[in-house]
């Protein structure tokens, strides 16, 4: 079993029930089991700006997929909910990224891990660090990556 951080975004219809669907489709794999989900937080959207914020979520996992086998199951699960790639960074009813994989790395076109532009998203790094705030990105915890990001609003939701 490998460890893997995934994190989970929607701004289209239901926020809130396309993530607990995607989480739900994940947690009935039965090569994933979910060890922790962080809150939900209300995001700014970043790059394509034109859209309605999004809501966030990380989740931690057990899985005994392979990193190719989790990108696809993860595919399949933004299709099910009917992810439209129209738009780069636009509108979408789900969104599933890899962020880590155990110690695994890959730099391939189908899947880069760790995920190219985390440590420049307060989006995905404050959802995480509440999961794992140990955690250490190229040499520096979360928190001091965080310390270094500015202007991306994320508010952690109730």
């Amino acid at each position: 079993m490998a460890k893997a951080f995934l994190g989970l975004g929607s701004n289209l219809g239901d926020k809130r029930a396309n993530l607990e669907e995607a989480l739900k489709k994940l947690k009935n794999h039965p090569r994933i089991e979910i060890l922790k989900v962080s809150s939900f937080y209300e995001t700014e959207p970043v790059g394509f700006i034109e859209q309605d914020w999004f809501l966030n979520i990380a989740v931690k996992i057990d899985t005994s997929l392979t990193p190719l086998e989790l990108l696809e199951f993860c595919q399949s699960i933004e299709r099910d909910l009917l992810r439209k790639r129209e738009i780069r960074w636009g509108p979408r009813t789900i969104d599933l990224d890899i962020l880590l994989y155990e110690n695994f790395t890959s730099q391939s076109e189908k899947l880069t891990i760790p995920h190219p532009r985390m440590k420049e998203r307060a989006f995905v790094l404050v959802p995480l660090e509440e999961i794992e705030p140990d955690l250490v990105l190229d040499g520096l915890k979360i928190s001091q990556i965080l310390a270094k990001l500015n202007g991306e609003k994320v508010k952690k939701v109730e």
